[in-house]
C-alpha cells in the first residue's frame, strides 16, 4: 500500500498541515461502493461533534491528512499524537506486539494517557500497536478506526476503511473510490471565491497540472517524458491557463522537459518557493491533468467534479489499474491524450471524508445505544 500514500500534501508537509490541535467542521455517504451515500438514522449525524479525537501519526502527513480530513467532517476536537520514534526492533515486528516501551502508553504524564478519548484513528503499520493498545485499556469508551490495511486481525480496531481497489472486506470494515482528504465542498467553494490574482489573471479555461513522478510500480523513461511533454506543449499551445506543480518525486528531466514545452503558454509554475498554491490550483480548475501515480492527487482533483485528465506512464499495478478503471468507468476521468486535447464533461464530486465520517457516528451512535451510560463519569469527553 505504501505507494498509494504519496500526496501534493505528504510532499509539501508544511505547507498542507495544520496546528497539532484543531476544531474541525461537520461535512454524506456510502457504506457499499454501490450506493451514493448511507442514510444515517436515530439521530446519529453529529454525534460525535465536540467530542475529543486522538490522530495518532507517524509522521507522513500523507497520513495526517486523511485522518484530519475526517476528523473535519465529524465536527470532532482532533488532537495529533506523535509516536515515540521507533527502533529497529518495532519497525521489525509493527503492526505486532504493543506500543514500544519508551512510549510509557497509559502512564501517567505520557502523551498516551486517560482520559481517554471518544475516538481514535491510526494510519500506517506503525501506529497500529498504538490503536491495539487503546482499544484494550479504554474498551467501549473509545471508538478506534484504522486507516489502509495492516494485515492485522478484524478485532485491531472497531472500524477499518480501505479505498476499493484493496481487497481487505468485512463486516466491520467500509471502503470508499478514493482517499479522505481535506478538501469539503464548503472548502473548495471558499477558495474559488478567494482565487489570488495571480490565479485569476489566467486565460480560461485553467487547467491544474499535478505532477507525481516513479515509484515502485510507475516508470518515467524517455518516451513517457516525451510523451508528457508533446500533451502539455499542446495545452499551452491552445491559449488555455496552466497551473503546473510537481513533487520530490519529480525526476529533474521530467521537470525540465515540463518547463520547456509549457514555457511559451501562459501559466503559474510553481517550484517549492513561497507560499504552497496547491490548495488554489486545486479550487480553481476548470480542468486537472494528473499523473496517475498519485491516488491521492487525482482522488483530491474527484472532489471538484471537473474534468480529470489521466496521464498513464509505463508500469502500473493490479491495484492502481482497479482504481483507475473505477474512475473511468464512473466518468469521472479519461487518459490524456497529446492529440484530441481537453475534454469537457461533468460528474458528481466525490467526498470520501464525509462518507466515512457519517459510518462511524452510525456505528458510534449504535454503540451507544447498546450501552447506556457508557460516556457518564468523564467517558467519552
Amino acid at each position: 500500500m505504501g505507494v498509494f500514500l504519496f500526496s501534493y500534501c505528504e510532499i509539501y508537509a508544511a505547507a498542507c498541515l495544520s496546528t497539532a490541535r484543531l476544531t474541525a467542521v461537520t461535512t454524506e455517504p456510502e457504506r457499499s461502493h454501490d450506493e451514493e451515500g448511507a442514510r444515517v438514522g436515530n439521530g446519529a449525524a453529529g454525534v460525535l461533534r465536540g467530542k475529543r479525537a486522538w490522530i495518532i501519526s507517524d509522521g507522513k502527513a500523507g497520513h495526517e491528512i486523511q485522518m484530519l480530513g475526517i476528523a473535519e467532517a465529524l465536527g470532532v476536537d482532533a488532537e495529533i499524537k506523535p509516536i515515540t520514534a521507533p527502533g529497529n526492533l518495532y519497525k521489525l515486528t509493527a503492526p505486532y506486539g504493543p506500543p514500544p516501551v519508551g512510549a510509557r502508553f497509559g502512564a501517567p504524564g505520557s502523551s498516551f494517557a486517560p482520559p481517554w478519548p471518544a475516538i481514535a484513528f491510526a494510519t500506517g503499520r506503525l501506529t497500529t500497536p498504538y490503536i491495539r493498545a487503546l482499544k484494550r485499556r479504554a474498551g467501549m469508551q473509545t471508538f478506534t478506526v484504522i486507516l489502509l490495511d495492516p494485515k492485522t486481525g478484524q478485532r485491531s480496531a472497531d472500524l477499518f476503511w480501505v479505498p476499493e481497489h484493496d481487497t481487505r472486506r468485512g463486516a466491520n470494515v467500509v471502503t470508499t473510490l478514493t482517499s479522505a482528504h481535506r478538501y469539503a465542498p464548503e472548502r473548495i467553494a471558499q477558495l474559488r471565491a478567494k482565487m489570488p490574482a495571480s490565479i485569476a489573471a489566467l486565460p480560461t479555461p485553467r487547467v491544474a497540472v499535478l505532477i507525481g513522478g516513479p515509484n515502485g510500480d510507475y516508470r518515467y523513461g524517455p518516451d513517457e517524458t516525451a510523451r508528457l511533454a508533446r500533451a502539455l506543449e499542446a495545452l499551452a499551445r491552445s491559449g488555455a491557463g496552466l497551473m503546473i506543480t510537481a513533487s520530490r518525486r519529480t525526476p529533474p528531466d521530467l521537470l525540465d522537459a515540463v518547463d520547456k514545452a509549457t514555457e511559451t503558454g501562459q501559466r503559474f509554475f510553481w517550484r517549492g518557493e513561497g507560499p504552497n498554491p496547491y490548495p488554489d490550483f486545486l479550487a480553481s480548475a476548470d480542468a486537472f491533468v494528473v499523473t496517475a501515480d498519485s491516488v491521492n492527487m487525482v482522488g483530491e482533483a474527484a472532489a471538484t467534479g471537473r474534468p480529470i485528465h489521466v496521464f498513464h506512464p509505463a508500469g502500473g499495478s493490479s491495484k492502481f489499474d482497479r482504481f483507475h478503471a473505477a474512475l473511468s468507468e464512473k466518468g469521472i476521468t479519461r487518459p490524456l491524450d497529446d492529440g484530441r486535447g481537453l475534454e469537457s464533461w461533468n460528474y458528481e464530486p466525490l467526498d470520501s471524508a464525509h462518507i466515512i465520517a457519517r459510518e462511524i457516528e452510525r456505528r458510534y451512535a449504535a454503540r451507544l445505544k447498546m450501552i447506556p451510560g457508557l460516556c457518564q463519569d468523564g467517558g467519552c469527553e
